[in-house]
C-alpha cells in the first residue's frame, strides 16, 4: 500500500518502513517554535516537570510577535520571562520584532521539507507549504519537547485536494482555502491532513501555498502538505534530497476522501461574521458598509499580498472615514515592499503602515473596533471579540478584495474594481 506525504515524513522520522492512520508513534522533533504569548506558561510547566536543560537549544526558536510593542502592562512580563529562559538555556535563535512567527520559521530557513515541527500556535500548520509535518500544540506538550526532544502523535488520515486549471483574475489562494473551509466545515478535517496537489497548486508561489497551509487548521486539520518542488528548493535555499524530492502522495495511497476543483470555478469569497466556515460569494455581500480594512497577518502579509493590494489601490484613495491598516509579515517583507514601491503606493492611497508583527489579527497594537463597526480583514479568524468588542463584525477576504473594499468604503467584488 502506498503512502501519503505526511505518512512518509512520519515513517522516516521514526525509522519505520511505513505507518498507517491511527498509529500512535513517538517522533523526534526537528524544530520547535515558542511564541511570546505562551512563554510564561511554557517556562512554568518546564520547571514543574523537573527539567533542568533544554534538549537541544539550536532546535528552539523563540519569537516575539504577538505582544510587540507592548500594548498592555502585563506584556512586559512575557518579555522578561522569555529573555531569562533564553539566556539560561543558551537559545540563540531569538527574534524580537522581526516579524510574525509563521513567516519567520520558513523565511529564515528554520523549516525544511520533510521536517517534523511543533509550535505553540495553532497556525503552525503553515510550514506544510514547504512539505513539512507541522502542527500547533499547547504549552504542556511544548515543555515536554523542550526537555526530551520527542512527542507522541497519532498518524492522521489524509484528505486529498486536487485543483486544476487557471484561476480567474482577482481570485487568490485565499479564496480557494476559504471556499474549501466552507465546503468541509470548521470541523470537516478534524485531526486529518490536507494534502494539496494539481496543476493550479503547482503554479502557485510558496507565499500562496503558505496562505492555504496556514488556514488548514480552520477546517480542524492537524496539518497541511504541499509537494516540495524547485520553487520550494529555491525558497528554502537548498537542493532537494532524494527523500525530499519524493515527498508526494503515492498513486495507491489511502485517502479518506479526494476533493477535486476546477480553478476557473472559483470566485472571490468572504467568511462572514463570526464563523470562518460561513462562506459567501463577495457579490452576494456587495453594498455592505464597512469602517476599516486590515491587510496583513501570517495569512496574507507577504510581499505578493501587499503588491496585489497596491495594484488595486494605485492612483486611488481610501474612502472617507475608512481606516486601512497594512502590516507586513516581517522586516524582510517590509523592506522588499518598500524597495518595489508597494508601500509607497499604499501610503499614497491613505494606508496606515505598521511595524511587522501580528498586530490587529490578535487584537493588539492598535486598530481595535467598537460595537457595530465592520472590518474586512485578510487574516485567518473572525471570531467574536477578536478585534474589539463582541459586537464587531469581521469579514475575511483576500488582499485584492480587501483593497477594493477600502476604496469603495463598502464590500465590493474586487474583480469589478
Amino acid at each position: 500500500m502506498g503512502q501519503t506525504i505526511i505518512e512518509k515524513i512520519i515513517a522516516r522520522n521514526i525509522g519505520a518502513a511505513s505507518v498507517k492512520p491511527g498509529d500512535i508513534v513517538t517522533v523526534n522533533v526537528d524544530r520547535v517554535m515558542l511564541d511570546d504569548i505562551m512563554m510564561p506558561f511554557i517556562v512554568n510547566k518546564f520547571q514543574e516537570m523537573g527539567f533542568k536543560e533544554v534538549w537541544d537549544p539550536d532546535k528552539v526558536v523563540l519569537i516575539y510577535d504577538h505582544l510587540v510593542p507592548a500594548s498592555q502592562q502585563d506584556d512586559t512580563r512575557h518579555y522578561r520571562i522569555g529573555d531569562e529562559f533564553a539566556a539560561r538555556h543558551g537559545l540563540t535563535h531569538v527574534h524580537r520584532s522581526d516579524g510574525i512567527c509563521h513567516q519567520l520559521m520558513t523565511e529564515a530557513g528554520y523549516v525544511k521539507p520533510g521536517d517534523v515541527v511543533f509550535g505553540t500556535d495553532s497556525h503552525t500548520t503553515t510550514y506544510g507549504c514547504v512539505g513539512a509535518f507541522s502542527t500547533g500544540i499547547g504549552y504542556t506538550e511544548m515543555a515536554a519537547i523542550l526537555g526530551t526532544g520527542q512527542l507522541w502523535v497519532k498518524v492522521p488520515e489524509t484528505i486529498r485536494v486536487v485543483i486544476d486549471g487557471t484561476l480567474p483574475e482577482g481570485v487568490m489562494s485565499k479564496d480557494i482555502i476559504l471556499r474549501l473551509i466552507g465546503d468541509l466545515g470548521a470541523d470537516g478535517a478534524t485531526y486529518r491532513a490536507l494534502e494539496f496537489g494539481g496543476q493550479t497548486v503547482e503554479q502557485m508561489s510558496i507565499a500562496s501555498r503558505m496562505t492555504m497551509a496556514n488556514m488548514a487548521i480552520e477546517a480542524g486539520a492537524k496539518c497541511a502538505a504541499f509537494i516540495p518542488d524547485e520553487k520550494t528548493a529555491q525558497y528554502c535555499g537548498i537542493q532537494l534530497s532524494g527523500f525530499q524530492a519524493g515527498l508526494r502522495g503515492d498513486a495507491d495511497a489511502s485517502y479518506v476522501k479526494t476533493l477535486t476543483y476546477r480553478a476557473e470555478d472559483f470566485l472571490p469569497v468572504m467568511a462572514c461574521p463570526s464563523q470562518v466556515d460561513k462562506i459567501r460569494n463577495v457579490s452576494e455581500l456587495a453594498g455592505t458598509v464597512i469602517d476599516q480594512v486590515f491587510i496583513g497577518s501570517c495569512t496574507n502579509g507577504r510581499l505578493e499580498d501587499l503588491q496585489a493590494a497596491a495594484a488595486v489601490l494605485k492612483g486611488k484613495q481610501v474612502a472617507p472615514f475608512v481606516k486601512l491598516i497594512v502590516t507586513p509579515a516581517s522586516r524582510k517583507v517590509y523592506l522588499e515592499a518598500l524597495e518595489c514601491g508597494a508601500l509607497q503606493t499604499l501610503m499614497d492611497a491613505g494606508a496606515i503602515i505598521t511595524h511587522p508583527g501580528c498586530g490587529l489579527c490578535c487584537g493588539r497594537t492598535g486598530g481595535i473596533l467598537c460595537d457595530g463597526e465592520r472590518v474586512v480583514a485578510t487574516n485567518n479568524r473572525n471570531f467574536l471579540g477578536r478585534m474589539g468588542t463582541s459586537k464587531v463584525e469581521i469579514y475575511l477576504a483576500s488582499p485584492v478584495t480587501a483593497a477594493a473594499c477600502a476604496v469603495a468604503g463598502k464590500i465590493v467584488d474586487g474583480v469589478q474594481v
